[in-house]
């Protein structure tokens, strides 16, 4: 096998996944990707049918960077030739008194001309009887928002990198990594590898592999559970007639129309407990899943019915929630991104930007506030900020 490569990622969930693929379509055959678990393991953060898509973000930084994210799984779905990207519009909506301001979202989302429409209860409910709302709550629907499927989607990275000559290894656990100066070794499953830029997309691991270089970053590990439910009207829920949702308050919670499963998905926002991934269990949250379930009986009751499954993640978060991408310091033959929890519609740009870092040096997108070296990431305590 050979052990010299021109580029290696190290982790194969959503962003490696991608950077693997847009790597190999600029250097076919000089690239290897490295997964410590099985490819498509559930340890993580980057499987189960369906992540949330959408151009509603809080920022116009944001916005534009999402419009960008949309272009990339565009581009992926042209090579593969298959849609992945399902476009069912998306909801935002709260008490107009709520502890999440909207007004950055449409301020946000008019800056950059994205279309979007602002509801109030009457007209939510007129076009989605499925909701039950009082008089207090609006909203702001965007068309475009929809359904990323996360397994497809990796599944379809990881094919296409393989088609253009990338080697996929899996179990094989990084236990050394040494930056020679003009190259980087990378001793893992039994094997010691070389290449030129190493690209880190670690996930719940990221401080594992950062330990190797004397860094470390103030990243919260919760555990997260998603539950999908047996709705008594199915057909009320499907992707043609019903739309994801955010609900923007504290708690926050979002959920999905009926889309691998015969049910309706939803979820709290950032509502697990603290936990490593060597301490985290596979167990639902029982008090979780009840803020979840009083949620739904409230506002969504026909989406409420059996527990068909509920599944677990880990949520890796940086104290802003902004994302971390750049070269390590000190470290410049190798690239790092982090995810906050919201990443995955990002999934296949954020693979992209890591290939440009790598090959070129630079990005093409503006990546000011995902710094290696902002303030609040070199802060001994610094605040939390989890919710915008």
């Amino acid at each position: 096998m050979k052990r010299n490569y021109t580029f290696i990622v190290l982790g194969l969930g959503g962003f490696g996944a991608g950077a693997a693929y847009w790597l190999a379509r600029r250097a076919e055959g000089e690239v290897l990707g490295l997964e410590q678990f099985e490819i498509g393991h559930t340890r993580g953060s980057s499987q189960d049918h369906s992540r949330i898509i959408r151009l509603s973000y809080h920022t116009p930084a944001y916005v534009k960077l999402a419009g960008q994210a949309y272009q990339a799984w565009a581009a992926l779905e042209a090579e593969a030739g298959e849609k992945l990207i399902l476009k069912t519009g998306g909801l935002d909506f709260a008490p107009r008194a709520s502890a999440i301001d909207m007004s950055p979202y449409s301020e946000s989302m008019a800056a950059c001309r994205v279309p979007f429409e602002e509801l109030d209860a009457s007209e939510i409910m007129r076009r989605w009887p499925q909701f039950r709302l009082t008089d207090d709550i609006h909203g702001l629907y965007q068309s475009e928002s929809g359904i990323a499927p996360a397994a497809k989607c990796n599944a379809t990275h990881l094919r296409l990198a393989r088609a253009h000559g990338a080697t996929l290894v899996e179990r094989s656990p990084v236990t050394a990594i040494r930056d020679l100066g003009n190259e980087m070794e990378v001793a893992a499953g039994g094997m010691v590898y070389r290449c030129s830029k190493l690209v880190i997309t670690a996930g719940a691991w990221s401080n594992h592999a950062l330990a190797h270089f004397g860094l470390k970053l103030p990243l919260t590990i919760t555990q997260e559970q998603v539950t999908y439910f047996a709705s008594p009207r199915p057909a009320d829920f499907s992707p043609e007639r019903f739309p994801i949702w955010i609900w923007l308050d504290v708690p926050c919670f979002y959920g999905f129309p009926a889309y691998g499963e015969p049910g309706p998905k939803a979820a709290e926002d950032v509502g697990g407990e603290d936990a490593t991934p060597e301490t985290r269990t596979y167990e639902a949250n029982p008090a979780a899943l009840d803020r979840v379930k009083d949620f739904l009986s409230r506002y969504i009751p026909g989406a409420l019915g059996p527990e068909i499954y509920t599944r677990t993640c880990l949520y890796t978060i940086p104290p802003d929630r902004d994302f971390v991408i750049d070269a390590l310091p000190g470290h410049p033959n190798c690239v790092i991104a982090v995810d906050a929890a919201h990443g995955f519609k990002f999934a296949s740009l954020i693979g992209k930007i890591l290939s440009e870092l790598a090959v070129d040096g630079r990005s093409e997108s503006d990546l000011q506030r995902f710094h290696f070296d902002r303030p609040i990431l070199h802060v001994e305590k610094p605040p939390k900020h989890f919710m915008f």
